[in-house]
């Protein structure tokens, strides 16, 4: 794995990214004169010390996963050939002779992985579930006679499996109750769709407030919002970016920034995961050199990063970023979609959680799929910003509006967490979020298992490496009614496959319980607890709130 920072300490396999608590970070960067120049903003940076994980899995335990990859892979071919022998049966598309010159759809190895290992536990992968994705959810149980080709139903519903995967961060995504009243009224006034786009008829007032609500929310001039999450990225960033132009991404960037990134036709330079040095280095490069060849300097320097990384489980260094941003004039684009209401004091993403000025981020950009329990995303900053978008965005130009009923989720939502609706619920379930989220990190640590990311990161990655045992994972705590979603190659590096939980404010004591007791128990069954580090003896206290979540 990538060093998660240029001032990371090397604790035998555990790389720790910290900072200290007046909010000057260790190592290299003072020597870039990073630290002087944040210093200037006059602003504390961190609330709290960092602390980020990534250890390294033990020689014997990536030794036993390349073998697994290799013995199926060795496997993979066997039964291919088999197939082309007529020997087994393939179930797999043939191509038509006629056409054995074209382009293949798939090449070789993406097509051969998917055939021969993919296929073999891919019943864990788009569990299809009949219920809202609230703390608890039903699914539908379905079997496979082909070695998981084809599917079938059974029609037996798996009732109240406690959700671990949904991005339900505050609970915000359950079932119809009494508070969403308003949204079932804008759908009998306005309808579900608004059959036009921005440009021509499909602003509504409706749009406007929420506007008006998420710059107030984020403490920006203006806001504009889409009705597609992976749009606002992709359909976004070539509006702002083009030839002439450098945008320099982050390894780890979500597939909506990489997509907006290549279709805006600026040259791209990936520097590495949460790296300043990389990241500096870049910029120097780019200070210095300029465009290839001509030495012109570039229009715009871009700076792309997401707030949450959803895979890694951990949180941009922002407080770095900006002073970097500051001194070699460049531009930050970051992505909140994980992070905008689940970090921060009161739910405003990482730029509270750092306790920097709104204004130091160019382009804010979030969803409403997460921790609002809509659909949807945003674009946030200053006012000539947000007008430019208006005419030049291809979102705003050629997609169809948000919907009405989606739009006053929405703003339910984000009154609800702000305050408006006249209660602290929202607050608290904010709170609620980040103690569960330390407790249930706090546990798997103690239990021995290696989990990445940040200490405050509700999104926890859980590694399980070798491939057979991601299926056996899945499978066996399914069947103890636990909903987990699991990740390989090619979403993560091949030999680095892991679970991801997703905390959420709605999940109980006794649920988070729950899923620690299995989790132990699967833990010893399948060998999982990899981590070479002193397990606690002391758990953390845990205190209940003074509050009930809504069922």
């Amino acid at each position: 794995m990538a060093n998660p920072g240029g001032g990371a300490i090397c604790n035998g396999n555990l790389h720790k990214h910290e900072k200290q608590s007046d909010g000057s970070p260790s190592g290299n960067c003072v020597k870039n004169g990073i630290v002087k120049e944040a210093q200037q903003n006059g602003r504390p940076h961190f609330y709290k010390p960092i602390v980020e994980s990534f250890e390294e899995a033990p020689l014997h335990v990536m030794v036993f996963t390349y073998l697994g990859y290799g013995l199926g892979t060795l496997f993979g071919y066997l039964r291919d050939f088999l197939r082309s022998c007529g020997l087994e049966k393939c179930n797999a598309a043939i191509e038509r002779e006629e056409q054995k010159d074209f382009v293949p759809l798939y090449q070789n190895f993406e097509n051969f992985y998917t055939r021969n290992l993919y296929m073999r536990i891919r019943d864990n992968w788009n569990r299809p579930i009949c219920s809202a994705p609230g703390s608890q959810f039903d699914v539908m149980e379905r079997v496979s006679d082909d070695y998981n080709w084809t599917f079938r139903f059974t029609g037996r519903i798996i009732k109240d499996v406690i959700n671990m995967g949904s991005y339900n961060f505050l609970g915000l995504a359950a079932s119809y109750d009494e508070s969403m009243r308003t949204v079932k009224d804008v759908l009998e006034d306005y309808g579900l769709g608004v059959a036009s786009t921005r440009h021509e008829m499909g602003t509504l007032d409706k749009h406007e407030e929420l506007e008006n609500l998420v710059a107030k929310f984020l403490n920006v001039e203006a806001a504009m919002v889409f009705g597609m999450g992976f749009a606002t990225n992709s359909m976004n960033i070539p509006a702002l970016v083009g030839k002439g132009c450098l945008i320099l991404s982050d390894e780890l960037n979500h597939a909506s920034l990489v997509l907006g990134a290549r279709l805006s036709g600026a040259t791209i330079r990936i520097f590495k995961h949460n790296n300043m040095q990389s990241l500096e280095k870049l910029l120097r490069d780019a200070v210095i050199y300029g465009q290839p060849r001509i030495r012109r300097a570039w229009k715009k320097i871009l700076i792309l990063v997401e707030g949450i990384y959803s895979m890694e489980g951990s949180i941009v260094d922002l407080p770095q970023i900006v002073a970097l941003k500051k001194k070699y004039k460049a531009y930050l684009y970051i992505d909140e979609a994980h992070s905008i209401g689940s970090v921060g004091p009161t739910g405003r993403g990482v730029v509270e959680f750092f306790g920097l000025d709104p204004r130091d981020v160019d382009v804010l950009m979030g969803t409403f799929t997460k921790s609002f329990g809509a659909a949807g995303g945003y674009i946030a900053g200053r006012k000539d910003l947000v007008d430019y978008l208006r005419v030049h965005s291809h979102s705003a130009v050629y997609a169809t509006s948000m919907s009405p009923p989606v739009a006053e989720q929405i703003i339910r939502s984000m009154k609800f967490i702000m305050g408006l609706d006249g209660t602290t619920q929202g607050l608290q379930r904010v709170r609620q979020l980040a103690k569960n989220t330390r407790y249930f990190r706090q546990r798997l640590n103690e239990m021995g298992f290696i989990i990445y990311g940040n200490e405050e990161s509700p999104v926890i990655p859980l590694l399980l490496y070798m491939p057979a045992k991601v299926a056996a994972f899945a499978r066996h705590l399914l069947n103890r009614k636990i909903g987990v979603v699991v990740v390989g190659f090619p979403a993560t590096p091949l030999a680095e496959a892991r679970a991801r939980f997703c905390v959420s404010a709605a999940h109980t004591r006794e649920m988070l319980d729950t899923v620690l007791e299995n989790l132990d128990e699967m833990g010893d069954l399948l060998q999982l607890k990899y981590s070479r580090h002193r397990k606690s003896t002391r758990p953390e206290l845990y205190d209940e709130t003074s509050f009930e979540l809504e069922d």
